[in-house]
C-alpha cells in the first residue's frame, strides 16, 4: 500500500499552564494509505514547530522537509517503516525538529500496517509473547509536602502499586525542603508503595548539588533518581551512579534519536533507561534501543506521561521482555490527554498493564471528543499555504 495523505492536528487546552505537564497540548498524526486503511500517531513535542518540519521549504540537500521522505511511499512490511525512518534521518539531517514530527508518523505508519496485516504491532516487531508492565502513578509533586501526602495516598488508594513524583518545587529550595517533600511522597504511598522520584533536570550537571539530595532518597527508599541532570550530561550521570548506592539513576526521555539512547546505557551508569517513543523517532527508534538495553542488562521503560495512544505505541518496543517490569502511567493528565482515546489501558486487580491484543496499536483517537480541542493553523510561505488543518 502507499501512503496517500498524512494529516496533522494541534490539539491544545484553552489554557496551556506554566507548569511541567505535557498533556496540556498534543500534536495527532492521522497517515492514510490508498487502500483506506488509517494509521494514528502522537508527536510528544510542540505541536507547531512539528507541523513546520513536516512542510517547510527545503533549506539545502541534507535540510528538506519530513515530507519529501514520507508521501508517496510504499509501506508493505516492517522493513518499509525501517526505510522510510532512514530516508527522513538522512534528508533532513540539519532539520532538528525532524526526529519529533518522525515520531508521530512512524506510530502511524505501524499503526496502519497493525490494522493491514491484522496483527498488534509488538507482533508486527518479532514479538511471540507481551508481558504486563506494573503500572506507577506519574504525577507531580504537591506545592507543598501536605499535598504531596495526598496524591500518594490518591495514587494507592487506585489500586496503584508505585508512583513516581517530579518536577514541581523540588530542587529549587533547600535540601531539607526536598527531603521532606520525599518523605511525604513514602508516607502517603505506604512502606509497600513503589516510590520514584523525578527531579525534572533541575540541576543541569551539579553533581554536587544532585548527590545532596540522596541520603533522603536512600532513607525512603526510592527505587530510581530520575533526570537529576540533562539528556546531555553523561559523566554527570556516571558520577552520581557511583553514589546511588540502592537508588539507581533513570534517564533518557529527551533522547531524540536511538544513538543517543544508545550512549546513556553505556557510559551514564543508568539503571533504567527512560525512551519517549514520541520523540526518538518513534516505535522503530525506541525498539533499537530497547534491544541493546537487553544486551547491556539495563531495564527499560517507557515515557508517557499524555494519552493511551502514546501509552500503547510506547509498551510495542519492550512489550516482550519479561524483566523490562514497570511503565509510566498518566495518571493525572489534563482533560484533552483523558478525552483523547475511545478506550483506556486500565490496570488490572494487580496494578499492571496489558498491551492491547487488537490490530495496530488497538487504542483509537477519539475525534467527536477532540474536536473542541482542535486549533487551526495555516502555514503560508510567499503567498503559498503549505499547510492547513484537514478535516479531523
Amino acid at each position: 500500500m502507499k501512503i496517500e495523505a498524512v494529516d496533522f492536528f494541534y490539539l491544545s487546552m484553552p489554557v496551556v499552564r506554566d507548569i511541567g505537564d505535557g498533556s496540556q497540548d498534543a500534536l495527532l498524526v492521522r497517515v492514510t494509505s490508498d487502500t483506506g486503511l488509517v494509521g494514528w500517531g502522537e508527536c510528544e513535542a510542540a505541536p507547531l514547530a512539528s507541523i513546520a518540519a513536516w512542510c517547510c521549504p527545503m533549506s539545502h540537500s541534507a535540510c528538506k522537509p519530513v515530507s519529501a521522505s514520507v508521501l508517496g511511499q510504499r509501506v508493505d512490511s516492517a522493513a518499509d517503516i525501517r526505510r522510510i525512518t532512514a530516508l527522513v534521518r538522512g534528508n533532513s539531517l540539519d532539520l532538528l525538529q525532524a526526529d519529533h514530527t518522525l515520531s508521530g508518523i512512524d506510530i502511524a505508519l505501524w499503526d496502519l500496517l497493525g490494522k493491514k496485516e491484522a496483527a498488534p504491532v509488538y507482533a508486527l516487531l518479532g514479538v511471540k509473547k507481551a508481558f504486563p508492565k506494573t503500572a506507577y502513578a506519574s504525577q507531580l509533586f504537591g506545592d507543598d509536602p501536605a499535598e504531596t501526602f495526598a496524591k500518594g495516598e490518591r495514587a494507592t488508594a487506585a489500586g496503584i502499586k508505585a508512583a513516581k513524583f517530579g518536577w514541581g518545587p523540588y530542587g529549587r529550595g533547600t535540601v531539607e525542603q526536598d527531603a521532606e517533600q520525599v518523605r511525604a511522597a513514602r508516607a502517603g504511598l505506604g512502606p509497600d508503595g513503589i516510590l520514584l522520584i523525578d527531579a525534572g533536570t533541575v540541576f543541569g550537571d551539579d553533581v554536587a548539588a544532585a548527590a545532596a539530595r540522596l541520603p533522603a532518597l536512600q532513607e525512603a527508599g526510592v527505587v530510581w533518581f530520575e533526570e537529576p541532570f540533562v539528556s546531555g550530561a553523561i559523566a554527570s550521570y556516571a558520577r552520581l551512579a557511583a553514589m546511588g548506592g540502592s537508588v539507581k539513576m533513570a534517564g533518557g526521555e529527551g533522547c531524540h534519536d536511538p544513538h543517543q539512547g544508545i550512549n546513556m546505557i553505556d557510559h551514564a551508569g543508568l539503571g533504567f533507561v527512560q525512551i519517549d517513543t514520541g520523540r526518538i523517532g518513534g516505535i522503530t527508534s525506541a525498539k533499537v534501543v530497547a534491544d541493546h538495553a537487553v544486551k547491556k542488562n539495563v531495564r527499560f521503560v517507557n515515557h508517557t506521561f499524555t494519552t493511551h495512544l502514546a501509552l500503547s505505541a510506547s509498551l510495542q518496543p519492550y512489550a516482550g521482555v519479561e524483566s523490562d517490569w514497570i511503565c509510566e502511567y498518566p495518571f493525572e493528565p489534563a482533560a484533552l490527554a483523558a478525552e483523547f482515546t475511545t478506550s483506556r489501558l486500565e490496570p488490572d486487580a494487580e496494578g499492571r498493564i496489558h498491551v492491547p491484543e487488537r490490530p495496530g496499536l488497538g487504542v483509537e483517537p477519539d475525534t467527536r471528543a477532540l474536536a473542541k480541542y482542535l486549533v487551526d493553523v495555516e502555514i503560508k510561505v510567499a503567498g503559498k499555504v503549505l499547510f492547513r488543518t484537514a478535516s479531523l
